[in-house]
């Protein structure tokens, strides 16, 4: 059987914004066996109408940009309120890879994980934002000697 599709950058441009921990190897064997009717794990060995089919899914499962822009921004502002420096993406990770939070970087979730964070963060603005963290206390190298101020204009003994 010839070729039928010998461009793959339409795959590869949102199967690389898909959100995924895993084995992307994997992940990719299995769409296009979903979308062959487990005839082939190989792009080349794909029709053009099943390439098609897939791309399109593919796209509706990353949703566009412009939908995934307007969500991330709508979370960066309402974690503005909240107090996180949203000009440090290390601030704003750690922030999201809280379990609490999201439990993942914020450039990997996804958009329905999207909707659950700004519900989430809405509800914690509501319920009076972030608490303050506790600062450990660091000890002094001097901790526990005393320390002896002798007044040059006491009286001496």
């Amino acid at each position: 059987m010839r070729q039928e599709v010998r461009n793959f950058a339409r795959f590869y441009m949102t199967f690389n914004r898909l959100p995924w921990d895993g084995d992307r190897e994997d992940l990719k064997k299995t769409l296009v066996l979903e979308h062959t009717g487990n005839r082939t794990d190989s792009l080349r060995e794909m029709t053009r109408a099943e390439y098609e089919a897939c791309c399109d899914s593919l796209e509706r499962l990353a949703g566009t940009d412009a939908e995934r822009r307007k969500k991330r921004s709508v979370c960066l502002r309402l974690m503005q309120r909240l107090g996180v420096d949203t000009t440090d993406w290390q601030r704003v990770n750690d922030f999201c890879e809280d379990p609490r939070i999201a439990g993942k970087p914020f450039a990997r979730i996804s958009l329905d994980e999207l909707d659950a964070l700004s519900v989430k963060l809405r509800a914690i603005e509501r319920n009076g934002g972030l608490k303050p963290r506790k600062e450990k206390q660091r000890e002094t190298p001097a901790a526990g000697l005393w320390l002896i101020h002798i007044d040059p204009d006491a009286p001496k003994c």
